[in-house]
């Protein structure tokens, strides 16, 4: 397994990466047919957010940064894809950043509060995170000189220091090396020359396992961001009366809106809450399993049926039915049983949700927000669980098969991640 960079090895890549990009920056200005392709390099101070009242009591310093680095494909009007023309000819984003949290620090005092749980003489690090992600750009104003618009991102971290009993035992946030993230960010570009620009917004960023191990409070930042962007096909993407910008006729192509049945069935995983807090603050220090990094992973699996409208080609919305069942539902009856809570308990859920998704060519981003009909998961549930949740994934349509779809789906309650699956999707026409 490789090792994460650390700052001084981080430096050299990146001056490395700046001098191969110059290079391609110089190729492209020379040659039309790599027009599409840009580059950005961006740093990001930020801080690690107190999202609530129990993230307040442990955590200490919150200062953290991270570089980034993107290889851009920006979508021009004479590209013959109605997709791109519906979307104001979008940009897509592969990059790579370096998440400085180190400086990062977590620390439980010896507060009755915490349990059977002991104080450590020493201030567990949140440490650093290595992102690999994909993102989509969508310019909101393009001018001659100013371009204004919103990002999304989402993709794959990696981390060497997560919890552990040795020395990160109060790092709740981080509770795996695999992580999931999500990012969102509105920006503001300068163009001060043709192809070059000077990039300023406000990000945010989210790296958790989506409840497949413990802990999973998640880490999440916010703070402004500044870079240096190269865009060469920008005066194209804008139609700017400065170059002859050739039309498509991808507007004109025709769409015809339908309804469908969407049926989805999903395959996941969760770590129960109540193993962690059994572990962490109710298990004496003399037993194996006191504040334990080790937990067993229970199946999850739902079941979705949709009424769905494709109003236009880029959206589609609905209704429908879900189904949920946790293998670990008599797992948690026996943790309450023990601990005399009465609450009932069944694996099965159902729920009514509202769908909306957003589509490019074969991608799909899905969202719904639901409210059970029907739940019973005992004690935390009652506790901190809404009596809504929401689901967000991002699905992929395979060719050859009549439009069945493979996602990964995470489901939340008020952003606190429930359980993460894998979807298979297959939509019928009426």
């Amino acid at each position: 397994m490789f090792q994460i960079l650390s700052v001084k090895s981080s430096i050299r890549a990146i001056i490395c990466l700046c001098c191969f990009m110059c290079v391609v920056s110089s190729y492209a200005e020379r040659n039309d047919s790599v027009a599409h392709w840009g580059w950005q390099f961006d740093v990001n101070p930020s801080k690690i957010l107190r999202t609530d009242e129990y993230v307040k009591m442990w955590l200490k310093k919150q200062n953290a940064w991270a570089v980034d680095a993107q290889l851009r494909y920006l979508t021009q009007p004479k590209d013959s894809d109605a997709f791109a023309h519906d979307f104001g000819y979008p940009t897509f984003a592969l990059g790579v950043s370096y998440h400085h949290y180190d400086g990062v620090t977590m620390h439980k005092d010896a507060s009755p509060v915490w349990g059977m749980a002991q104080e450590v003489d020493y201030d567990s690090h949140l440490g650093n995170t290595l992102t690999v992600y994909g993102a989509f750009e969508r310019s909101l104003l393009r001018s001659r000189h100013w371009e204004l618009d919103y990002a999304l991102g989402m993709g794959v971290g990696y981390t060497k220091h997560k919890y552990n009993p040795v020395d990160a035992i109060d790092n709740e946030m981080i509770g795996s090396r695999w992580l999931i993230y999500f990012g969102a960010g509105v920006h503001a570009t300068y163009h001060f020359a043709r192809d070059w620009g000077i990039k300023a917004g406000v990000e945010f960023k989210h790296h958790s396992n989506g409840a497949l191990n413990r802990p999973n409070k998640g880490s999440n930042s916010l703070g402004p961001m500044v870079g240096v962007v190269f865009t060469p096909g920008y005066e194209e993407a804008r139609g700017g009366s400065e170059v002859s910008v050739p039309q498509s006729d991808a507007w004109k192509q025709p769409f015809e809106r339908y309804w469908y049945l969407d049926f989805s069935l999903g395959f996941g995983g969760k770590v129960p809450l109540e193993d962690w807090q059994l572990t962490q603050f109710n298990t004496p220090p003399s037993d194996t399993e006191y504040r334990t990094d080790r937990f067993k992973l229970y199946a999850a699996y739902s079941l979705q049926a949709d009424v769905m409208r494709r109003y236009a080609r880029r959206w589609a919305s609905g209704i429908g039915v879900d189904l949920f069942y946790g293998s670990y539902a008599d797992h948690v009856a026996t943790l309450d049983e023990a601990h005399g809570y009465s609450e009932r308990h069944s694996p099965w859920s159902v729920g009514i949700a509202a769908k909306h998704e957003v589509f490019y060519h074969r991608l799909s981003l899905a969202f719904s927000l639901g409210f059970y009909l029907h739940r019973q998961m005992g004690h935390q549930a009652e506790i901190l669980e809404k009596p809504y949740y929401e689901r967000i994934g991002l699905k992929y349509e395979l060719p050859h098969f009549g439009g069945l779809s493979v996602g990964c789906v995470v489901k939340a309650h008020l952003t606190k991640a429930d359980y993460t699956e894998l979807l298979l999707s297959y939509p019928l026409k009426f």
